[in-house]
């Protein structure tokens, strides 16, 4: 699959009527070589919901097909260890928006909304205040249907709660969420001028599952014979024996409830996995429709795009589905930052340091010109991008404070070579040396040879549990 081209690709997804409204666009659009527009830079924040760090063919996997998010890669900054601090829906977007952790908004469910005044303090409101055109479009995933800022963006085409796939247009014709959102993305965009600086967030279902619906991950239907012939490997630790030395907790989790129902077999398996990656790549095609749309109004000379994801997705590792826990399937994300303004030694580069959620909104307000206000926790990564080499985090802290229950509450530490972390409701540790053991199989708690290591890694990660608190 790493080696499809336009052409291939096209025959591949043949068999649908809506396959020639869908045009392969932006797989190899250039950089138009104009110089940068003066003024500030417009700026496009693009949030996938549930896409791992790997499902990226510029991660690595040599199965997914996503040519332009590889493009920004290949011609911007790919952050090769990327973190959500919290690995659920409205708590990681709470921290995206508002720069914090958990510990500090406060927003650790489905039910609680951002303050007043707390909203004025997030990336899209900062950036409204001071001239920007601002929209959004997609999940809001923060706070119930009623308290949705509508009227605080210049564009709004977002929605409450978790949306459905399949919608029909005036004439009753199918169209999938993903391809209307591009298509609102294209309607902000030809609303937008050269006079005015613009942000637009585009907030993707994708490749979030459907909740209640038997199919699970509802793709694009042009998409339905993408992957038909590829057969998808199974991680090493879907192995039952990695399941079976989880503690009893886990193993009756909702995790374990939802494998049975999207892994549990290996027909199972092989469906949800490529209906996972058909949805990533129907997101692809929209970034490359996008891209295509700035070029033809000739905003892409001055136009920042930012992607990643909300959180991560166990596909059948350790026998579990979902996310919340802090096993590095859960906690990593892709990012990409492509910044057409940069200099050609800036175009390519994979960046090794730690990057988190809570740092995109420090970035893009330090991309518009804007001071990052006090409150926000992050760090804004805009001397990564630039080549700058600043002291940097060797660690950070990760939450999962949500109440459920069959989902365990978690804390942990990630530095650079270790996992420390604990199960608050049920008094259990891990460790893992992530250096011998990237896959996370060896559980080092009760090893008396690591005693030492395990302490230090608690004190460090209650000092910087404070810290997250604000305190």
């Amino acid at each position: 699959m790493e080696n499809l081209n336009r052409r291939e690709f096209v025959k591949l997804v043949a068999g649908s009527a809506a396959t020639a409204a869908i045009p392969l666009t932006g797989c190899n659009s250039q950089l138009s070589g104009r110089r940068a527009a003066a003024g500030r830079p417009n700026i496009i924040f693009l949030l996938t919901d549930d896409q791992r760090a790997d499902a990226m063919g510029c991660a690595g996997n040599p199965i997914i097909y996503t040519p332009n998010m590889d493009d920004m890669a290949n011609n911007g900054v790919l952050f090769k260890n990327a973190f959500v601090t919290t690995s659920i829906c409205a708590s990681s977007r709470a921290s995206i928006f508002a720069g914090q952790w958990t510990r500090r908004h406060k927003i650790n469910n489905f039910g609680t909304h951002f303050s007043e005044a707390a909203l004025a303090q997030t990336y899209p409101m900062l950036l409204r205040k001071a001239g920007y055109q601002v929209g959004f479009i997609g999940k809001y995933g923060v706070g119930p249907k009623r308290d949705l800022p509508v009227d605080e963006y210049d564009y709004w085409r977002g929605f409450p709660g978790q949306g459905r796939y399949e919608h029909k247009d005036k004439d009753g014709n199918y169209k999938h969420l993903t391809q209307i959102m591009g298509e609102q993305s294209i309607e902000f965009l030809r609303g937008c001028s050269k006079d005015k600086p613009f942000c637009l967030s585009v907030s993707f279902k994708a490749p979030h599952v459907q909740d209640g619906d038997p199919r699970q991950f509802i793709y694009d239907r042009a998409y339905k014979n993408l992957y038909k012939d590829v057969a998808i490997p199974s991680p090493k630790t879907a192995d039952p024996r990695y399941f079976e030395a989880l503690p009893e907790f886990l193993q009756t989790s909702e995790a374990r409830r939802r494998w049975q129902i999207r892994f549990s077999t290996p027909a199972k398996f092989q469906e949800s996995v490529k209906s996972y990656y058909r949805l990533i790549t129907g997101v692809d095609v929209v970034i490359g429709k996008i891209r295509d749309e700035l070029k033809r109004l000739n905003f892409d000379d001055n136009t920042i795009i930012m992607f990643t994801g909300d959180n991560g997705f166990y596909l059948g590792e350790y026998g579990l589905a979902g996310k919340w826990f802090p096993h590095e399937e859960s906690i990593r994300v892709p990012l990409i930052v492509f910044d057409p303004r940069a200099s050609g030694s800036r175009r390519g580069v994979s960046c090794e340091q730690m990057a988190l959620n809570v740092d995109i909104a420090p970035t893009i307000l330090e991309l518009a010109g804007l001071a990052v206000p006090k409150q926000m926790q992050g760090r804004s990564l805009v001397s990564l991008l630039t080549g700058q080499k600043p002291k940097w985090r060797t660690d950070f802290f990760y939450e999962h404070p949500f109440k459920h229950k069959t989902i365990a509450r978690t804390e942990a530490l990630r530095t650079q070579r270790w996992k420390y972390a604990r199960y608050i409701d049920f008094d259990y540790e891990e460790l893992y040396d992530l250096k011998n053991d990237p896959l996370e199989t060896v559980n080092l708690a009760k090893d008396e040879k690591y005693k030492q290591t395990l302490k230090s890694l608690r004190v460090r990660c209650n000092d910087l549990l404070q810290i997250a608190k604000g305190e």
